[in-house]
């Protein structure tokens, strides 16, 4: 009896998934320890401060955990307890009493404990909507932010210590190995000494540059082929767009010298204009209280004259936090 012909059978080949790859805990370059963060809340937040948080964790991207899952029954030694072999140093926490938000920003494990109250916020769908054309680009998120710190005086020790917990909450940089192309946003926080509220904005960066027609730069940047049937020569395409509204982007004072090549346009030793434009969250804070411990110890400063005292509880925090906002209605505060 024949035997049949056995065919060639063509191999399965089952792809494994892709590991994501881990955070490392040290810069490289500059040797120390890099700042991680878990954005999570405590009670019950309505919609918009739910959606708040999420936006926060996009900022603190990558270093920070998107997807953190929260329980009712989790208490803060919990985060605590996951936040130490992880390599988390900060905490960023929100809470809502009956009239307004709270933000609370400590460092692990033993703190101090920045507590800001929410005057404003927009989300960055918000802002989103509210712009014509909205810039975030896939590949935005993949490097940390920027931080920049306006109108924060150094005489003032609570202004001293908000300024040194933003300054590590993000990465610090090396200007003169950095690679330019992983500057892509930058978080704003300005200090106003009359009002004694502190402006939160978050921008992506944008490099234009100086001296090419809008046209030229869409060519450049695009891989498709532009459309020149109705043209008579190929000179049309060029001299027919001018600069347009962004013309403005000549300005000696808004243009820089780079130092290395940026995506297709942007040449080194060539100009190019630095715009901001506006991802979003933004917050109008005001510092209400420093204690020395994580969420609890030692009050160091209270603007509503209570410090000098011992630290409340978490759940004793937020009842305080409700008294405050009773005790804290003063003119500036009825006009929000």
């Amino acid at each position: 009896m024949r035997k049949k012909k056995q065919g060639f059978r063509r191999p399965v080949i089952i792809k494994k998934p892709k590991q994501p790859q881990e955070q490392p805990s040290v810069d490289p370059i500059t040797g120390k320890k890099i700042p991680k963060s878990f954005v999570f809340s405590r009670g019950k937040l309505p919609a918009p401060p739910k959606q708040l948080q999420m936006d926060l964790r996009k900022l603190m991207l990558p270093y920070t955990a998107l997807s953190l899952r929260e329980k009712k029954r989790n208490n803060l030694r919990d985060f605590l307890n996951v936040a130490g072999p992880m390599g988390v140093t900060h905490f960023f926490i929100l809470s809502k009493t009956a009239t307004s938000p709270y933000l609370r920003v400590a460092t692990t494990p033993q703190g101090p404990t920045l507590t800001f109250k929410i005057h404003e916020y927009s989300l960055a769908a918000d802002i989103a909507r509210s712009q014509l054309h909205p810039r975030c680009p896939k590949d935005l998120f993949k490097s940390s932010a920027l931080i920049v710190l306006s109108g924060f005086v150094s005489g003032d020790p609570p202004l001293q210590l908000t300024t040194n917990m933003f300054q590590n909450i993000f990465p610090t940089i090396d200007v003169k190995t950095v690679k330019l192309s992983t500057c892509q946003r930058i978080v704003l926080l300005n200090y106003n000494k009359d009002t004694k509220l502190i402006d939160f904005r978050h921008y992506s960066i944008r490099l234009q540059p100086v001296g090419v027609s809008r046209r030229i730069r869409k060519l450049v940047q695009s891989h498709q082929v532009p459309d020149l049937r109705n043209l008579l020569d190929v000179s049309n395409f060029v001299t027919k767009a001018g600069y347009g509204s962004e013309s403005e982007a000549d300005e000696e004072a808004a243009t820089v010298t780079l130092s290395s090549d940026i995506g297709r346009v942007n040449r080194a030793s060539t100009k190019s204009a630095v715009k901001l434009h506006e991802v979003g969250p933004r917050m109008t804070l005001q510092l209400v209280r420093i204690e020395k411990g994580l969420c609890s110890g030692e009050v160091l400063f209270s603007e509503y004259g209570k410090a000098g005292g011992k630290g409340k509880s978490d759940d004793e925090m937020q009842g305080e936090e409700d008294e405050e906002d009773q005790d804290g209605e003063h003119p500036e505060d009825s006009e929000d």
